[in-house]
């Protein structure tokens, strides 16, 4: 066995991410990472006994529409599962336009559909898992984007190696060994040009801001950032139970369009608990923290402690918090 499919085995093996006998769905866009996963999972089926059995995963891939090789992508995918004889669902959506319909990122939309239509291909085949290959390399890029956001401790934590049904085997993989994975196992995965452009915000920590920091501070940073992330997840396992116990002390209503809590009580609780009990209904409302930033959450508290009704706020384009007859609406607009 490989070292990669090594590391992959005991990062499921550790989070207890697939029971034996449980079907996967795999997320497999047609670039390194997920190429790597799916021949990891084909190759552990292989070997004999492991928490992958065969037969027990399938693929899911979404096409966005997006860039002029979207089409081919899709195409290597299948080909690829079909040479392999590997079950394979796919969805084409405009996801630009999408986006502009739902007055939303097109980041945003792209990962709302991907998750939807893996949520759909799991009901479909009675999976119960959905495997995505985020590395360690993306979890330190998103610790640098919560950190640039001024997101709480938990933003700390970075990607989460599971979260309900979601797994993340390659989570423990950096970036470089997935690359070299592919070229011994000759993948020949599709590269997404567009990584390279610095438009998007992740595309400049990746490019920029982490190799400038390899250069000129610490050549370890991935590794220095990811064990920070660990010394903060136990602290955060803590809170996260506090806010969940605060939330359900001060909530009156909750529907999938709207949050209502008790102004007085949320208004006696400490600022910390405040600011993650906001979060958590942004989440629980949206699924993401819907681009709720620091100064939004410090605004929100504000309103709440000014106690003057029929007051309200609109962080974003998808969330309306108002203040009236002693409760605190929050509110998909």
């Amino acid at each position: 066995m490989q070292k990669l499919e090594e590391k992959v085995l005991k990062t499921i093996q550790t989070n207890q991410m697939i029971e034996t006998g449980e079907k996967t769905v795999l997320g497999v866009s047609g670039g390194p990472d997920s190429m790597c996963m799916l021949k990891v999972f084909m190759n552990l089926c292989q070997k004999g006994p492991s928490p992958v059995a065969p037969s027990d995963f399938l693929v899911a891939h979404v096409n966005h529409q997006l860039r002029q090789e979207a089409d081919e992508e899709e195409q290597y995918v299948r080909e690829f599962c079909e040479k392999n004889g590997i079950e394979f669902f796919s969805k084409r959506i405009d996801v630009e336009n999408l986006a502009h319909t739902n007055k939303i990122g097109t980041e945003e939309a792209g990962r709302k559909v991907r998750y939807e239509f893996f949520e759909e291909v799991l009901k479909k085949t009675k999976a119960t898992k959905i495997a995505v290959a985020h590395n360690k390399n993306d979890k330190i890029e998103t610790i640098f984007l919560h950190m640039l956001r001024g997101s709480g401790i938990e933003g700390l934590q970075g990607i989460a190696p599971k979260r309900g049904k979601i797994i993340r085997p390659l989570i423990e993989c950096e970036r470089e060994e997935i690359e070299q994975y592919c070229k011994e196992n000759k993948l020949e995965p599709r590269i997404d040009q567009s990584n390279f452009e610095n438009v998007y915000h992740r595309n400049k920590v990746r490019n920029i801001v982490v190799p400038y920091i390899q250069k000129e501070f610490n050549p370890n940073i991935i590794q220095t950032i990811d064990r920070l992330s660990e010394l903060v997840e136990a602290e955060n396992q803590y809170m996260e139970e506090q806010t969940r116990k605060a939330y359900q002390e001060i909530l009156l209503k909750e529907t999938k369009q709207e949050v209502i809590v008790d102004l007085k009580k949320f208004n006696l609780l400490e600022n910390v608990i405040k600011s993650r009990v906001i979060r958590y209904i942004i989440k629980g409302l949206f699924g993401w923290v819907a681009s709720i930033e620091k100064i939004h959450i410090e605004d929100i508290i504000k309103l709440c402690g000014n106690n003057i009704g029929n007051k309200y706020l609109t962080p974003n384009k998808n969330v309306k918090v108002l203040v009236k007859n002693h409760c605190v609406y929050f509110k998909k607009s």
